[in-house]
């Protein structure tokens, strides 16, 4: 069946790089829903290699140089374009009414977030930041504990951030260049930082940022890695980090940084991000006024413990919930995340996350990184525009044909 004839919802990957397998889920979320059509028709890429690539992954969808190409012949898009982009792809397909699946960070500083949701609100095409891990099982499974309440009414949430695969995810290429991703605050941190507003149940009204370059800056090994994707070079041998090879040419991103913020409704934050460890995983400690709860690993296999009676050190806590799902990587939550999606834009259902919460992630990173950068001032975090939260609180809507 054609582009032009084909009755369901018609979606572009924009952006063939290593997350573009999101799009993979696109098929698996139609083929568990009666209610639901939808394919990837179309792929863009302003590479030759990408477009290739493009061409490999969907061989029956129509392959274009450029987003702008893209009007008149999709009714959504999948956005997984370095970060930098997001911004500008982002509203230039608002703009042209067609629906955006935005690939978390929503934006790389607070301005161009705010640019984004407001043409978002001022043409009424529907937006979707894609914050995955809202949907982690270790992430349902704690906010179930917090929502039964078993700890009480939550007052302090802690995340330390383990980013043992660091190395190879975010200093090869040019996440490693702050002109590109602002910081790893934004692009790796935003996720945590999201799941410390939905478990606290408010956003960052103030944020204090420390940090430093520690490690990966005295690794004089560098090498442009155009053309080539994180999969062609990871491996768990390359240890220790010292010893990396073939580091991005520009390394000027923090390695090592922590993030202090109070939150609207009183809640205490804070969140520490290193990328020399040698585990992989992050741990949330979140503290109520009746009892705390830790995870102890965040994958299938993991267990979310609670404490709510007084005593001295005790690794066994006094509940014990085990955490389901993958046992590595994250693709039940990235199918969970796109069906939402396809769901919201095709038959208007509403969302769990609003691009709001998603601006608030980027204004917690963002603003984190300003104050680490300029003395760890405190930062307070604008408001946006009425009109825009206005639009936000109202369903997605649909698309039609």
């Amino acid at each position: 069946m054609s582009v032009d004839t084909y009755e369901g919802l018609r979606i572009a990957v924009v952006g063939m790089g290593q997350r573009s397998a999101i799009a993979r889920h696109v098929a698996e979320a139609v083929a568990g829903a009666s209610d639901l059509q939808a394919r990837v028709t179309a792929v863009a890429d302003v590479t030759p290699a990408g477009r290739q690539r493009g061409h490999a992954e969907h061989p029956d969808a129509q392959v274009v140089e450029d987003h702008r190409a893209l009007v008149g012949l999709v009714d959504a898009a999948i956005v997984t374009t370095p970060d930098w982009t997001h911004a500008e792809i982002a509203i230039d397909l608002l703009r042209a009414g067609i629906a955006v699946y935005l690939e978390k960070p929503l934006a790389i500083t607070v301005e161009d977030a705010d640019a984004v949701l407001n043409v978002a609100a001022e043409t009424g095409t529907p937006l979707y930041v894609g914050h995955n891990f809202r949907h982690a099982a270790v992430v349902r499974l704690m906010r179930q504990v917090i929502d039964r309440g078993e700890i009480g009414q939550v007052k302090a949430v802690w995340c330390r951030h383990f980013v043992g695969n660091g190395g190879d995810y975010y200093f090869k290429d040019w996440h490693a260049d702050r002109t590109k991703v602002n910081s790893l605050l934004l692009q790796k941190a935003s996720h945590d930082l999201d799941v410390i507003h939905a478990l606290a149940g408010g956003y960052t009204q103030r944020v204090v940022g420390m940090g430093s370059l520690s490690v990966y800056g005295d690794v004089t090994d560098r090498r442009d890695r155009s053309g080539e994707l994180m999969g062609d070079w990871f491996s768990l041998d390359n240890w220790p980090p010292l010893e990396q090879t073939g580091l991005n040419p520009v390394v000027d991103v923090e390695d090592v940084s922590m993030v202090m913020m109070t939150l609207d409704n009183g809640v205490q934050a804070s969140y520490e991000q290193c990328h020399f460890t040698p585990d992989y995983w992050r741990n949330y400690t979140v503290i109520g006024t009746e009892g705390r709860l830790e995870n102890i690993g965040d994958t299938g296999g993991g267990v979310v413990k609670v404490w709510n009676h007084r005593r001295g050190w005790d690794v066994r806590g006094d509940r014990e919930y085990p955490v389901d799902g993958v046992e590595d990587g994250h693709a039940d939550a990235d199918l969970l995340t796109m069906t939402e999606f396809l769901r919201s834009v095709a038959l208007g259902e509403p969302t769990t996350l609003s691009p709001i919460a998603a601006r608030a992630a980027v204004a917690a990173g963002a603003l984190a990184t300003r104050s680490l950068r300029n003395g760890s001032v405190p930062i307070d975090v604008p408001a946006l525009p009425d009109a825009t939260v206005s639009h936000f609180t109202h369903p997605t809507q649909t698309v039609t044909r």
